[in-house]
């Protein structure tokens, strides 16, 4: 009955991962994202500092223990409801930087502009880039830019890279979570992705939803003078909170359980995802944290966070088990179970 047919131009609602060319799944920070990543880009740059695949890399100089990470942000529209590029840029790398546990010091911003961008446009860019850094306490300190052919750069691609000093007796990694833990958020899940989203879309609520951007590096340190003890630090950002507990629990060799109820999401964004037909924990965040802690300091890590303007909505949302290792699922509100799986490609690109 297949005699004939031809099948290349068939969708299939679970896409095989053999691609011969990229996609844009593979820059969503889903399964795509990380099989680049395990299947081309650890072989061919393989070393001990990249094998952990943390927010950063972190290794010692001179008996200093050093966290240096870097990242590439290609949002569009350049400026959205609570951001634009310029401070995400600035937000995003401080932040991974802090997912060690690191106090981030120096950061370089590379700039690719497309010609014909306005120069107020970059230079408000600019101004909003300085501000973000002032606030986290951090600086710019050397940078390079490069001009593309118009109609090859979509506006303006930024780069940031960062450097940041581990405090001793500080181990956070993904491999550190332990059956028992205690699974933290540290507020609002889905608000970047949404506030993007319902730009793109000309979607319009009651109260505009807007990015949740904003340097976690103070709040970390707040947590961490409450106590060393934290396993696992990682900021949800593309894939949002289901991809990144996902790396998690693979890392760890380890099974998670969360409770839907117990998620922390606005109604509008709720609504939004709905509306869409998304699902708020795919949805990328960029001032959020989720925190592996021993479930002994879970009620003194939620108080801390509670105490700080970027942690004020934490709460607890699930538990680390020795069942089921390397998968992620929730109770639902019905009392049944899903599975939460790693997303093939992603529901929301260009997303940072």
């Amino acid at each position: 009955m297949t005699d004939g047919v031809n099948f290349d131009n068939w969708t299939c609602p679970m896409p095989l991962r053999d691609y011969p060319q990229i996609v844009m799944g593979h820059g969503g920070g889903g399964k795509l994202s990380a099989d680049l990543v395990e299947h081309l880009f650890l072989p061919a740059f393989q070393n001990d500092a990249l094998a952990s695949l943390a927010d950063a890399a972190h290794f010692t100089i001179g008996g200093q223990r050093l966290a240096f990470s870097t990242d590439s942000y290609v949002v569009r529209p350049l400026f959205f409801p609570g951001g634009c590029i310029g401070d995400l840029a600035i937000n995003g790398t401080v932040n991974d930087l802090s997912m060690l546990g690191a106090r981030p010091l120096f950061l370089s911003v590379g700039m690719i502009v497309e010609e014909g961008l306005p120069m107020a446009t970059l230079g408000s860019l600019a101004e909003r880039m300085a501000a973000a850094a002032r606030q986290a306490g951090v600086q710019v300190v050397t940078g390079d830019t490069k001009v593309v052919d118009k109609g090859h750069g979509d506006g303006l691609y930024i780069n940031t890279s960062g450097v940041g000093l581990i405090p001793d007796g500080v181990d956070i990694a993904p491999q550190n979570a332990r059956p028992g833990d205690a699974i933290l958020v540290s507020g609002m899940i889905g608000d970047h992705g949404m506030a993007i989203m319902s730009v793109r879309e000309g979607l319009e609520f009651e109260s505009v939803i807007e990015s949740d951007s904003a340097p976690l590096n103070h709040l970390v340190a707040a947590m961490l003078e409450t106590t060393s003890n934290i396993h696992v630090l990682r900021d949800p950002t593309r894939g949002g909170v289901a991809s990144s507990l996902n790396e998690i629990a693979k890392s760890a060799g380890v099974g998670m359980v969360l409770d839907e109820n117990a998620l922390p999401v606005r109604p509008e964004v709720a609504a939004a995802c709905e509306l869409l037909g998304m699902d708020p924990l795919f949805v990328a965040n960029e001032g959020k944290l989720i925190a592996v802690v021993p479930a002994e300091d879970a009620e003194a890590l939620l108080e801390t966070m509670r105490r700080h303007p970027f942690g004020k909505d934490a709460a607890l949302i699930g538990h680390v088990v020795d069942a089921h290792p390397g998968m992620v699922v929730a109770k639902t509100g019905i009392g049944g179970t899903r599975v939460i799986t790693m997303q093939i490609g992603e529901q929301l690109p260009r997303i940072c």
